[in-house]
């Protein structure tokens, strides 16, 4: 008999024992002489855990009855929990009975999205409150969150001071694939692949549960799993179990767990509902684990103080999209293409097609389409592109049989298309009213409550939108998708409203008369506007979209009346135009009225706005009309993606209007709208949401003063999606700056903050620089313009010394004078993490500049310095120098606007002989001329690093510019050279055009305000016929004349590389530009020409 146990449980054995317990039980038999230690060491070689106990097990029973015994009571005693796994048949009865309903029926390649979970925490507004499709569409299709978790790790500790959670809530919307998780995990776990600590997990669904009125805790057990007959094992908590509860959406009874009376007799039989809130409550299964799939709306039924953990299931990536499809259209590659190129198309119905139940219908719709369509005339045959479009296609695609197969018995159609139409009719009904009372699954009762034949469910036709599932005593019916159930409805009342006397949101029919289809289309719409979560939005879409001239040409002749909409479009287009005058009271309700309109294939309006938006040129034309329109496109349209501009033409009251949407644009532009505080606590409260997606925020030029920066400061204390925040040009002043100060000390995720322009002195710079102490995150601050002074600077600098994440800082125009430069100077020797440092217009004298490049010396990490418009003179152009020769980081030096004169000019350009890291240097407006030109130019033969310079403004004569010319000739790195009044002539610019001859690494040459005339055009004619690099030639103001322009037009003929032409201010004249201008257009279309 003994032996017999060992035989009986070695799988149970092998599959629940721990590597630690297995320890003990091998030296509990040796420390017993019944292992020896060879038969110790044989069994520990083996290749895995499971096959380890399999051998010692092998072992124990070759030495029998003893041996097996003293494991039996070895484990009874040590192992409480193992014990009764062992000394039950019923845990194999369980695993034999998952095996082999979950074991073989899903592959984890297709499936790799669902082995990784969102890790969510909570449900948002919109998931609470909106239909699934608005959810989607409204976040467009993303969640603001970054952890996940493994399948595996489900039920396990998110750390090793926390516990496994009890309630876990998983929620996904329609068709995303929580019923296919649950088989998943089921069936990984029957097969010993995951979570082999929990010894019986018990998956029920919600359609089983609406078959009874009343249970008992171990009758729930029991009665769904009638191999467990000791259901006290599980109540009472000695095993580990896990109970699942899949598609709480689809349960009859609202969950109440406000009024439920506590129970905590696993026997006592209650109400189903009550059963199920005191289980979640922890009254009854205490030691159990519960876990529920929902649709997003039910789930928010259970109290989110109840939920240990809530997890999210995402939607398709692009290559899972692509997988999908390619295996929908097995046999033929390439229309899954060309239904994946369609789907990519539509912005909207992309980012829908994420969830694999929607990506099917819309998949097979585009596939049917695209089949039938080949050899059609185009007016004939018009891409489906609305909702109500996809949807006729596909019941078109399933009323003439064109369906691809894949039940497991092939169904013929059993009736002809008018019995179709009847069978349809009763399924619209059923699926109507089942609608009403947020009914999904239906049972045998239903079906003849709305006398539906059950032999007509066998028909093909319905078991292409009817699925169904046999359970005991009797037989659960739903749709394949809630859309489904949705179009159904809206047929159906479009069918009817045609006919009906009374109102049919009133099943009794006992209402008020309403008689023409044009009443119960307002009725209808009337209801979806009042329903709070959205029910009703999707069904009044599809009805909508049945009266479009597309839907009733696909249609007319199955299910509708050719042209038969034309009595009713214009009057129900002019209805929900109406419902638009909302007084710029914006709702998901009042987009979804214009995502009717759509539907109807009514587009005017949205088509306008969008217009207004490109051109940027919306300012006054925001009517409520116009508003809810701007929302809709606020979802859906593409010139949004990158960008959401709004600048110049919100209001207060459009503002607080369009918060709903403006919630979820990735990049929004609020400048110049005359903004005050009040708006910015409007903003505050958006960017304060846990559904907010904004991540790049600009309200620049603006009237926000302390207070509105205050209402910001506030929301950057919870947001978590933030990254840019600019509200430059405002007066937000010292406080302002000191309250998003404070913010940064706790914010971890905003990058870039700019505040030029703000007066926030330097109080404001001193908060800052506080906050930069304990701040980790910040990479950009711009402070240009705020009269911070070298107190100010001082303070940042101290911040500096200790900041490692900042890489940018703009101080221009701040007055921070020398003692301020030298207080940075002292920061930049030990900070190497800053890369960027503008510090123009800031008085820097040559003390300053001293203290800076000496800071240069040791520095590794500044790469850009600003120091343009300051007061360095030529004695600050050896320190330079000293600084290019040792430094290898420093990319970019702007000394433009300074007095270096040719002294300083030639010092700097010595040390460019020697440094290979600067690749741009500006050194215009410096009083530099011939001699420094020339030792530049003597620099750029060498230096092979240097990619833009900039001379511009300086006097370097015919003579720099030779010298210059001589330089191009052998450098090939320099690809920018400004020289802008520079007082070349035609001499200078003959020496240059033979250069260009040779040269073929200068890209962008500009020339403008020198005297080169006709002989120099010429010259630079002859060298562009040569030239292939030159891609911007700026000849503006070069006293060229009328045969100086003609030269260069002519020459462009043989140029293949100019892109960018100007012969402005040339005295050529209006007919002598248009001349010109249509000659450079014929001789090279793609150059840019301004005349």
């Amino acid at each position: 008999m003994e032996e017999a146990w060992i035989s009986r449980y070695r799988r149970q054995l092998m599959r629940s024992i721990s590597p630690q317990f297995l320890e003990e039980i091998i030296g509990y038999l040796q420390r017993l002489d019944l292992l020896t230690v060879e038969e110790a060491g044989r069994a520990q070689e083996a290749s895995s855990l499971p096959e380890q106990v399999r051998a010692v097990v092998d072992i124990l029973a070759g030495k029998g009855s003893h041996a097996s015994q003293t494991l039996q009571s070895f484990i009874e005693t040590t192992n409480s929990q193992l014990y009764p796994l062992c000394a039950e048949p019923m845990v194999q009865k369980h695993l034999e009975s998952l095996q082999s309903f979950y074991g073989n029926s899903l592959e984890i390649g297709s499936l790799q999205r669902l082995t990784n979970l969102l890790l969510v925490e909570g449900l948002t507004d919109i998931q609470q409150k909106e239909h699934d499709i608005l959810q989607m569409e409204m976040t467009k299709g993303l969640r603001n969150v970054s952890k996940s978790i493994p399948l595996e790790k489900l039920f396990l500790p998110l750390s090793k001071v926390s516990i496994p959670p009890r309630i876990s809530v998983t929620m996904g919307v329609a068709g995303i694939g929580k019923s296919t998780l649950v088989k998943l995990f089921v069936g990984r776990w029957a097969k010993g692949l995951i979570n082999r600590d929990i010894m019986f997990v018990l998956p029920l669904t919600f359609r089983e549960l609406n078959t009874y009125e009343k249970l008992s805790a171990e009758r729930l057990i029991r009665s769904s799993f009638p191999h467990i007959t000791e259901p006290n094992y599980i109540s009472a908590g000695a095993a580990r179990t896990l109970l699942i509860l899949d598609g709480l959406d689809e349960f009859k009874t609202p969950l109440d767990f406000s009024n439920t009376v506590a129970c905590t007799d696993p026997k006592k039989e209650i109400q189903v509902d009550n059963l199920i809130t005191n289980i979640i409550r922890g009254n009854l299964l205490q030691e159990a684990s519960i876990w529920v799939t929902s649709r997003p709306t039910a789930a928010s039924q259970i109290p989110g103080g109840l939920v240990d953990r809530m997890t999210e299931i995402r939607g398709f990536r692009a290559t899972e999209m692509k997988d999908f499809l390619d295996q929908m259209f097995l046999d033929n590659k390439d229309l899954s293409g060309q239904v994946l190129h369609h789907i990519k198309a539509n912005r909207s119905l992309h980012i829908m097609c994420t969830v694999p139940g929607f990506c099917r219908i819309y998949g097979s719709s585009i596939g049917y389409y695209l089949k039938n369509s080949t050899g059609q005339p185009q007016e004939m045959t018009v891409a489906p592109k609305t909702l109500s479009e996809i949807y006729s296609y596909y019941f078109k695609m399933a009323l003439s049989s064109d369906w691809p197969e894949r039940r497991r018995e092939t169904l013929r159609i059993e009736q002809a298309v008018n019995n179709s139409k009847k069978v349809m009719g009763s399924l619209g009904r059923l699926a109507f009213y089942g609608l009403l009372k947020r009914k999904h699954v239906f049972y045998e009762q239903d079906m003849k409550a709305y006398g539906i034949d059950l032999s007509l469910l066998h028909s093909s036709l319905c078991s292409r939108l009817l699925l169904k599932e046999d359970m005991q005593p009797t037989t659960a019916y739903y749709f394949s998708h809630l859309t489904i159930q949705e179009f159904l409805a809206a047929i159906y009342y479009y069918t009817a409203a045609k006919r009906a006397i009374f109102d049919l949101f009133t099943e009794s029919g006992m209402s008020w008369p309403k008689l023409g289809f044009l009443n119960h289309f307002k009725s209808a719409v009337q209801r979806s506007l009042q329903a709070e979560d959205g029910q009703l939005d999707i069904f009044v879409r599809f009805l909508s979209g049945l009266l479009s001239p597309q839907v009733n040409q696909l249609l007319s002749g199955w299910l509708l009346v050719k042209d038969e909409h034309n009595s009713y479009r214009s009057q129900a287009i002019s209805f929900l135009q109406g419902c638009l005058n909302t007084n710029y009271v914006i709702s998901s309700q009042t987009v979804n009225t214009v995502h009717c309109l759509h539907e109807i294939q009514h587009t005017e309006i949205a088509k306008a706005v969008e217009e207004a938006m490109k051109n940027e040129s919306l300012a006054g034309m925001l009517t409520p009309v116009n508003c809810s329109a701007l929302a809709y496109l606020l979802q859906v349209s593409d010139v949004c993606v990158e960008e959401t501009n709004l600048s110049n033409c919100l209001t207060y009251n459009i503002c607080k209007s369009l918060l709903p949407p403006l919630l979820f644009c990735h990049s929004l532009r609020l400048d110049n709208n005359q903004f005050k505080d009040n708006v910015m606590e409007l903003l505050g409260s958006m960017l304060s949401v846990k559904d907010c997606q904004i991540q790049r925020l600009s309200l620049a030029e603006n009237q926000i003063c302390n207070k509105g920066a205050k209402a910001l400061a506030r929301s950057l204390m919870v947001n978590r999606s933030l990254t840019v925040l600019d509200p430059r040009s405002n007066s937000i002043g010292p406080s302002g700056a000191k309250a998003l100060a404070d913010a940064l000390k706790k914010n971890q995720v905003l990058l870039s903050l700019r505040l030029q322009h703000n007066v926030i002195k330097e109080e404001g710079a001193a908060a800052l620089a506080e906050a930069l102490l304990t701040n980790r995150r910040l990479i950009t601050l711009h402070l240009q313009k705020n009269s911070i002074g070298a107190h100010g600077a001082r303070k940042l600098a101290e911040a500096l010394a200790q900041n490692c994440s900042l890489k940018e800082l703009m101080l221009s125009s701040n007055s921070v004078g020398d003692n301020g430069s030298v207080a940075l100077a002292e920061a930049l020797k030990v900070n190497h993490s800053l890369q960027s440092l503008d510090l123009q217009s800031n008085f820097i004298s040559n003390t300053g500049v001293s203290a800076l490049t000496a800071a240069l010396c040791s520095n590794k990490g500044l790469t850009d310095l600003n120091l343009r418009e300051n007061s360095i003179s030529k004695e600050g152009g050896p320190a330079i120098a000293h600084a290019l020769r040792t430094n290898c980081t420093l990319r970019k030096l702007d000394l433009a606007a300074n007095l270096l004169h040719d002294e300083g000019g030639k010092a700097i350009a010595l040390a460019m002989k020697e440094n290979r890291a600067l690749t741009s240097l500006h050194l215009q407006w410096n009083f530099i001329q011939t001699q420094a030109a020339v030792a530049l130019a003597q620099a750029l033969q060498s230096n092979d690093s240097l990619a833009s310079l900039d001379l511009q403004e300086n006097a370097i004569g015919d003579e720099g510019m030779a010298a210059l010319a001589a330089a191009l000739k052998v450098n090939t790195t320099l690809a920018d050279l400004h020289l802008q009044v520079a007082s070349i002539s035609a001499a200078g610019a003959q020496v240059l055009a033979e250069a260009l001859m040779v040269n073929n690494s200068l890209q962008v040459l500009d020339l403008r305000g020198n005297s080169i005339s006709v002989a120099g055009a010429k010259a630079m004619a002859n060298a562009l016929k040569v030239n292939r690099s030159l891609r911007w030639l700026n000849l503006q103001e070069n006293s060229l004349g009328m045969d100086g322009a003609i030269c260069i037009a002519t020459a462009l003929r043989g140029n293949h590389g100019l892109t960018y032409v100007n012969l402005q201010g040339n005295r050529i004249g209006q007919s002598g530009a248009k001349m010109i201008s249509d000659a450079i257009r014929t001789n090279s279309p793609d150059c840019v020409v301004v005349v």
